[in-house]
């Protein structure tokens, strides 16, 4: 348990953790090429601990320092082995679309939450690659055996960027051109670190293709993680003034930026710059009278991991707002759609679930309360900041869950106990 006190101000400069994602993504490709990279501000979270400990179990070696990592790959991926995911949604999926065509066997399996999660969702358009993927009644353990995967256009019904990713991952040992197409544009992490390593990459729309490619490793500097930031982005737009350093704000990751164009959340991007195909920039936000809105379509895959920390600042609106189009948030870590319903009430708003989104009843100011994280990283970290907010302050239940993507988030905060 961690009591959370109310604030009157909040105010700071904030250095943030780097991009989970693109953590991700610099480990996965960088170990899997015969060369050695250096990535820097790299996330030490326990998800990419997972990515790593994978790596080494194909056969990379990595040695990390800090925020530093040093990864040294090797294309001959090693077979017949087990590797653990841990609660990371992103390493088991993307890491089967990887090795579906190294011509080995592995075995990936997950903590008792992540193997509730779908695994189907990667399986399926695998195959039709060619690729001998078999989960277990949907979930983890998922087991890869050797198979010639041929490439092919394939049509998704989700915008999931790890399903995405799991193709174009398995696309690059693929004889001829695989295609990926969305129905709505997902984050594109993969596509550009893909093209910056040298795969034949073309994007058209919602259309990513790519070749069978050989890789050249390269170094990466870790933008910090939007997602980490908005956290404190939301802390300015409530009790003050924030700038968070060096957030990346690749355009398939600032959706939190569009709904605050909405909300009418005072912000503004300084010091632009980009770096290894990421665009970043220092994020200011200043206190704002937040206006209800409608939130759907589109723009809901850009901002589908900040969706629960908007439906919290919508809670302190003044009238009701609605999210749509968001039936995703039911395969994370927890059914987000549930958890931040029962989260935002506990801290006494009003959040009505519906099958897709919230119906939120803003009240412009919330009590507090005691809310259980339910072991995800994302409502525990939204809750801290409903609880600062608010008029009374209250208590996390099993906040230790924040380490998956924020190892030190409380202490960031500064205003915390235990």
């Amino acid at each position: 348990m961690r009591s959370i006190p109310n604030i009157d101000n909040f105010e700071g400069e904030f250095s943030l953790p780097g991009d989970k994602s693109i953590t991700h993504r610099a480990l996965m490709l960088n170990s899997s090429v015969d060369g050695e990279a250096v990535i820097t501000n790299a996330l030490g979270g326990e998800d990419c601990v997972s990515t790593c400990a994978c790596m080494r179990a194909l056969g990379a070696k990595i040695d990390v320092d800090g925020t530093t990592m040093r990864v040294r790959g090797v294309e001959r991926f090693h077979a017949g082995r087990e590797l653990s995911c841990g609660n990371s949604g992103t390493t088991i999926r993307l890491l089967t679309g990887l090795v579906a065509g190294r011509g080995i066997d592995a075995t990936l399996v997950g903590d008792a939450s992540l193997s509730k999660r779908p695994m189907e969702r990667v399986a399926r358009p695998l195959a039709l690659l060619g690729a001998n993927v078999r989960t277990t009644d949907g979930h983890a353990p998922v087991y890869v055996a050797p198979a010639e995967l041929v490439g092919r256009e394939i049509v998704t019904d989700v915008a999931s960027a790890q399903v995405k990713s799991a193709i174009l991952l398995a696309g690059i040992s693929a004889s001829g051109v695989t295609t990926v197409e969305e129905p709505t544009k997902s984050r594109d992490h993969t596509e550009r670190m893909l093209a910056a390593m040298g795969a034949k990459v073309v994007v058209d729309g919602n259309r990513v293709s790519v070749e069978k490619s050989r890789l050249s490793a390269i170094d990466v500097d870790v933008p910090a993680d939007i997602s980490s930031a908005s956290y404190f982005m939301a802390l300015g737009a409530l009790k003050g003034k924030t700038l968070c350093k060096n957030v990346g704000i690749n355009p398939t990751r600032t959706g939190i930026l569009t709904a605050f164009d909405k909300m009418g959340i005072k912000y503004s991007l300084q010091n632009r710059s980009v770096s290894g195909g990421e665009a970043r920039a220092d994020v200011l936000v200043e206190k704002s009278d937040i206006r209800p809105v409608v939130l759907g379509g589109d723009d809901i895959p850009a901002m589908i991991d900040e969706l629960p920390l908007i439906a919290l600042l919508l809670a302190f609106a003044d009238g009701e707002s609605r999210i749509t189009d968001g039936k995703e948030l039911k395969v994370k870590e927890s059914n987000r759609i549930q958890t931040t319903a029962e989260m935002i009430n506990r801290l006494g708003g009003e959040c009505v679930p519906t099958d897709d989104g919230f119906i939120i009843r803003g009240k412009k100011k919330l009590v507090g309360g005691v809310v259980d994280s339910y072991l995800d990283h994302r409502i525990a970290m939204t809750a801290a900041v409903g609880m600062l907010a608010s008029e009374k302050g209250g208590e996390i239940l099993r906040p230790e869950c924040c380490a998956i993507s924020f190892p030190n988030f409380f202490n960031l905060l500064g205003v915390c106990t235990e």
